[in-house]
């Protein structure tokens, strides 16, 4: 079982950066057998898939729309996992979502809340 709590979302404007993370309580105490993701759902849109890491390699893979701009990663001495956003466009707003799956896995078993991004122009 996983439990994920996500921080850090915000208002801001265009072109600043901002930094989430997303807690994980694990009852096998490592994220290793996991893929975690971030996902983001706008007002009227489907959610999507922005970035995800496999936690044991370190493999990484971004949606074109932020490919370049944000930066999924792993905390170094816990099972935090961050998603920086740079350069960020009022496109970019949308409540984003924390979610794990198993490696091999197809679909993310375990959500966050979530968390507001709003980017004014």
């Amino acid at each position: 079982q996983v439990q994920l709590a996500e921080s850090g979302g915000g208002l801001v404007q265009a072109g600043e950066s901002l930094r989430l993370s997303c807690a994980a309580s694990v009852r096998t105490r490592t994220l290793t057998n996991y893929v975690m993701g971030w996902f983001r759902q706008a007002p009227g849109k489907e959610r999507e898939l922005i970035a995800a890491i496999t936690w044991g390699e370190g493999r990484t893979h971004y949606a074109d729309s932020v490919k370049g701009r944000f930066t999924i990663s792993r905390g170094d001495r816990e099972n935090t996992v961050f998603l920086q956003m740079n350069s960020l466009k009022s496109e970019d707003t949308a409540v984003y979502y924390c979610a794990a799956k198993g490696r091999g896995g197809t679909v993310y078993d375990y959500w966050g809340q979530g968390t507001q991004v709003t980017v004014s122009s």
